[in-house]
C-alpha cells in the first residue's frame, strides 16, 4: 500500500459516507497502479470523463500521462491536459503551472524546462512522497514546497503551499512545452490589473498528422505584485510593460508572478485554470462557471461526489476476499472512466446541439470491453457517447475511431464505432429516444462505415471498396485511400463488424440487410488458409493468412510478433508493413472471430483440437495479456463446453499479469481497455460486443451487483459454496428459477434486475448444461 508522510488529507477527503452503500469504492482505489514501466496510466486529479486531467509532468522518457511513478525522473510542472493508458507519441501535457521557491531578480529566475526542474520527497521505502484519490493529487517537492490538485470538468484548481522560507514565491505558467514539445503560433497575455494569464497555441496530436488549438485561462486568488512574460532569448522582453506577444516554433515562452510572502508564515496560493478548444474567452468563462470562488476543499468534494455516484453502482461484499483484489477491481472501474471525455461546448468542428465526446484512444481498444461495462451500469454516459459519434458522422462522413483534441488519430483495426453503436442500440433500443439517440441516424451512420470508402481510411472508415469486391483485403490492392498494412487483421475485424450491424438490422426489422451482413460477417472464411501449420507443432494446422487479389495465398509465420517468432518482430503501426496483422500474431488472431466460434472449432479439427489449440497457446506464452485480440481467449474454451478451463486461465490470467502495485499491468492500459477486462474477469463476466450476451464465470466475490440508474434495477450475482477450490460453475439460477446455462448470460437479466445464483464446486469437468452453449453464428442463437 502507498504511504503518506503528511498529515491533513483524511480532513481534505474527508466526507459523509451515503448508508445506502454498503461499501465506499473511494476507499478503495489505488491510482498509482501502472505509472511505471508503460501502463502510462494517469493518477492526477479529473472528474468522471472529464476534459481536464491535472497532474504532475515529469522528464521520464515514459511520460505518456504525464507522471512517472519512479521517484528518480524529475518534476517539470503540472499540467492540465493529459491522456492515459496511451502509446504512440507523448499527448497534450498543455499549460504548466510550476511553482518557483526564492527568486529575488525577476530577470534571473528560472524559468526553462531544463532549469526548473526539481525531485521529489521520497518516503523511506523508496517511492515517491505523492498521494492520490478520485478528484485530488497531491506531491511534496525536494524543495518543500507542497502542491494539491483537484478539477472540475474544465477546469482545475492548484494549490501551492510555499514554505517559510520563501520570500518571493512564484507561479510559472509554461505556454509551449506541451509532452511532444510541438507548440507554435504561441499567444500570451497578461492583465496589468488583475494578474490574469491567458495563453494558447498549436500542438502535434499523438497519434496521427493533425494539430490542435488549445487555450488556457490562469487566475490567482490574490493578485500578484509584479508580473511579466519570459521568452527565451530575449532578454528584451523581459518587463512588467510587456503584455502580449506572439512566436513560433523553437523557443520557450510563458508568464511569470510574484507575489509577497509574509516571511513568518507558509505561503499559499490558488491558481485555476480553464481550458477551452474554442477560444481564450471561453476558457476564461469555464474558469468562472465552474470554479467561482476558489474553494479547493468544495472542489475535491463535489469531484469525489461524482465520483462515488458511479462507481458505487457496483457493490461487491468484500468479506474473506483479499484487499488487494478488492482495490484492483475498483481501481479498474475507476480507469474505465477517465476516457472517453466528455468536450461537449468545446468542439472546435462545427457548432451543434448533440454531445461532443473526445480522448477517443482508441475505439479498437475499447469497443470490446469498455462500452459493454458502460451498458451495465452507466447507461446515460453511453447513450452520449453514442449520440456524439453519430454527431461526428453526420458532418465528416464516418463514424470516429481515434479522435485527440477534435483531430482524428489514425485507425488500429476495422471500423470499431459499429460495435459500440450496436452494442448500445441492441440492448438500449427500446429507450434509444429517450436517451436522445435517433434509430435512424446511428443505422444511417453504420451504413455509412460499411458502404462507403472515405478518401483516406487510415483515420476513418474502412477500405471498403476492396471489401465488398473481394470479401477480405488484398496484400497487393491497388486501392487507394490509404496504407496497404494490416490486411488479415482488418479483414477479420471487418466480418466482425458486419456482424454487429446484422444485429442493428434485425433489431430494425431490416431482414434483407440483416441478411447481407450476417453473410459478410462470415468473410473471415476467405482469410482462413488450412494448409499453414505451426513450425514446432504441424498437428497445430490452419492460420488466417494474407492473400493476393488473385486468390492465391501469402505468407505469415505463425509465430510472427510473438514471444516466439525467431525474427523478433513487433506488429505495432507500421505504413510500409506487409506481414498483415496489428498488435498481435496469427495464431492470436487465428483464434479470435467472437461472433463465430463454433465454426472456428470446426475449421480446427473440432472440440478436441480446438481445447488442445487453445492449451498449447497458454502453455507457450503465446496467449498476450497486453494487446486486446487476447482479452477473450480464456473465454473460448466456453465453446468447447469446458467452462471449468476457462476459470482456471482467467485466474492465471489475474495471478501473473496484474496488481496493485505501480508495476502491476503488463501493457499501456489503453485508455481503460485493460482496466475494463480485467473488471469482467474479476466480475466473472466476459461481454460479446453487440449482442445481448455476457460469458459467465464464477466471480472473484461471493457477490457482486449492478445497479442500472435508467431501468432503476440491481442485477446481484450471488456465489454459493464460496472460497477455497470452488470457481468451476456447476450451476446457475435466476430468480430462483434453474436457468438455461452454465455459461453465459442474456441481456435480459441485467434489464429486468435479477438475483443470478451460482452453485460453485471444486469439479473442473463441469460443462455449459445441456443446450447451453453460448451462441455462435453459424449455430444460431442470436436472435
Amino acid at each position: 500500500m502507498l504511504k503518506i508522510s503528511w498529515t491533513g488529507a483524511a480532513l481534505i477527503l474527508a466526507h459523509i459516507w451515503p448508508s445506502v452503500y454498503a461499501l465506499d469504492p473511494l476507499e478503495h482505489i489505488n491510482l498509482f497502479i501502472g505509472t511505471i514501466n508503460g501502463g502510462h496510466t494517469f493518477p492526477g486529479a479529473t472528474v468522471p470523463h472529464g476534459l481536464v486531467k491535472v497532474g504532475m509532468d515529469t522528464d521520464s522518457p515514459g511520460n505518456h500521462a504525464g507522471y512517472d511513478g519512479d521517484p528518480s525522473w524529475n518534476v517539470t510542472g503540472f499540467s492540465e491536459l493529459h491522456q492515459s493508458g496511451t502509446g504512440g507519441q507523448v499527448p497534450l501535457s498543455n499549460f504548466k503551472i510550476f511553482p518557483i521557491h526564492n527568486c529575488s531578480v525577476f530577470e534571473q529566475c528560472l524559468t526553462t524546462i531544463e532549469e526548473r526542474k526539481i525531485s521529489r520527497s521520497v518516503l523511506a521505502d523508496g517511492s515517491p512522497d505523492d498521494f492520490a484519490s478520485p478528484g485530488y493529487f497531491a506531491t511534496n517537492l525536494s524543495n518543500s514546497i507542497r502542491v494539491e490538485l483537484t478539477a472540475t470538468r474544465r477546469t482545475a484548481l492548484h494549490r501551492y503551499t510555499f514554505p517559510i522560507d520563501s520570500t518571493t514565491p512564484r507561479i510559472l505558467l509554461d505556454v509551449t512545452n506541451d509532452g511532444q514539445l510541438s507548440a507554435s503560433d504561441i499567444t500570451m497575455l497578461i492583465d496589468p490589473d488583475t494578474g490574469r494569464m491567458t495563453g494558447s497555441g498549436s500542438f502535434a496530436n499523438s497519434f496521427g498528422k493533425d494539430r490542435y488549438h488549445a487555450y488556457a485561462c490562469v487566475d490567482f486568488d490574490q493578485k500578484p505584485f509584479e508580473y511579466g512574460p519570459y521568452k527565451i532569448n530575449y532578454a528584451d522582453l523581459w518587463g512588467t510593460d510587456i503584455h502580449q506577444h506572439y512566436y513560433t516554433w523553437g523557443y520557450e515562452h510563458g508568464g511569470l508572478v510574484g507575489f509577497q510572502s509574509s516571511g513568518v508564515d507558509v505561503t499559499t496560493i490558488l491558481v485555476r485554470v480553464g481550458i477551452s478548444l474554442i477560444s481564450v474567452d471561453q476558457a476564461c468563462s469555464n474558469a468562472e462557471e465552474e470554479i467561482p470562488n476558489f474553494d479547493f476543499e468544495s472542489v475535491v468534494r463535489d469531484s469525489e461526489d461524482q465520483w462515488r455516484d458511479i462507481l458505487s453502482r457496483v457493490q461487491v461484499e468484500a468479506e474473506g476476499v483479499d484487499e488487494d483484489t478488492v482495490t484492483l477491481l475498483y481501481s479498474s472501474l475507476y480507469r474505465t472512466h477517465v476516457a472517453p471525455a466528455d468536450f461537449s461546448g468545446e468542439n472546435p468542428g462545427w457548432v451543434s446541439d448533440e454531445p461532443y465526446w473526445d480522448a477517443l484512444y482508441c475505439n479498437w481498444d475499447t469497443y470490446r470491453t469498455l462500452f459493454p461495462l458502460l451498458s451495465l451500469h452507466d447507461p446515460v454516459n453511453f447513450a452520449s457517447v453514442v449520440r456524439g459519434m453519430i454527431d461526428i458522422q453526420r458532418h465528416e462522413g464516418w463514424l470516429p475511431e481515434g479522435r485527440e483534441m477534435g483531430t482524428q488519430l489514425y485507425i488500429q483495426g476495422g471500423s470499431h464505432g459499429d460495435p459500440i453503436l450496436a452494442d448500445f442500440f441492441v440492448k438500449y433500443q427500446h429507450y434509444a429516444e429517450k436517451l436522445g439517440v435517433s434509430a435512424d441516424n446511428l443505422y444511417a451512420a453504420l451504413l455509412a462505415d460499411a458502404e462507403d470508402t472515405p478518401p483516406n481510411w487510415n483515420v476513418q472508415g474502412r477500405q471498403a471498396d476492396a471489401w465488398k469486391e473481394y470479401g477480405y483485403i488484398p496484400s497487393d490492392t491497388t486501392f487507394r485511400g490509404g496504407a496497404n498494412t494490416k490486411q488479415v487483421s482488418r479483414s477479420i475485424e471487418y466480418a466482425f463488424n458486419d456482424f454487429t450491424i446484422s444485429q442493428v438490422s434485425k433489431a430494425l426489422g431490416h431482414s434483407e440487410d440483416a441478411v447481407k451482413y450476417a453473410a459478410r460477417a462470415q468473410n473471415y472464411l476467405n482469410s482462413w488458409n488450412g494448409n499453414v501449420s505451426m513450425p514446432e507443432r504441424s498437428n497445430v494446422t490452419g492460420f488466417f493468412q494474407p492473400k493476393f487479389m488473385n486468390g492465391t495465398w501469402n505468407y505469415t509465420d505463425p509465430r510472427h510478433c510473438s514471444v516466439n517468432d525467431p525474427t523478433k518482430s513487433t506488429c505495432f503501426l507500421n505504413a510500409i508493413r506487409r506481414d498483415g496483422f496489428y498488435e498481435t500474431s496469427p495464431i492470436v488472431y487465428s483464434q479470435y472471430v467472437p461472433h463465430d466460434t463454433a465454426k472456428l472449432i470446426e475449421l480446427q479439427g473440432g472440440v478436441d483440437s480446438f481445447v488442445e489449440r487453445l492449451d498449447f497457446m497458454f502453455e507457450n506464452n503465446y496467449f498476450d495479456s497486453t494487446n486486446e485480440p487476447s482479452q477473450q481467449i480464456p473465454y473460448m474454451y466456453h465453446y468447447a463446453d469446458k467452462p471449468g478451463r476457462t476459470a482456471e486461465r482467467v485466474r492465471e490470467t489475474i495471478s501473473f499479469w496484474f496488481n496493485t502495485s505501480r508495476n502491476g499491468l503488463p501493457g499501456n492500459d489503453d485508455s481503460g481497455a485493460m482496466g475494463s477486462y480485467v473488471f469482467f474477469y474479476l466480475a466473472g463476466l466476459y461481454p460479446l460486443p453487440g449482442t445481448k450476451q455476457f460469458l459467465l464465470s464464477s466471480p472473484y466475490f461471493p457477490s457482486i451487483s449492478f445497479f442500472n440508474p435508467l431501468f432503476n434495477t440491481t442485477t446481484s450475482i450471488v456465489s454459493h459454496n464460496f472460497g477455497g477450490g470452488n470457481i468451476y460453475v456447476e450451476g446457475v439460477k435466476v430468480n430462483g428459477e434453474a436457468y438455461k446455462s452454465n455459461c453465459f448470460l442474456e441481456w435480459e437479466v441485467f434489464m429486468k434486475g435479477s438475483t443470478v445464483e451460482l452453485e460453485l464446486s471444486s469439479n473442473r469437468e463441469v460443462g455449459c448444461g445441456q443446450d447451453g452453449l453460448p451462441p455462435s453464428l453459424s449455430t444460431g442463437g442470436y436472435d
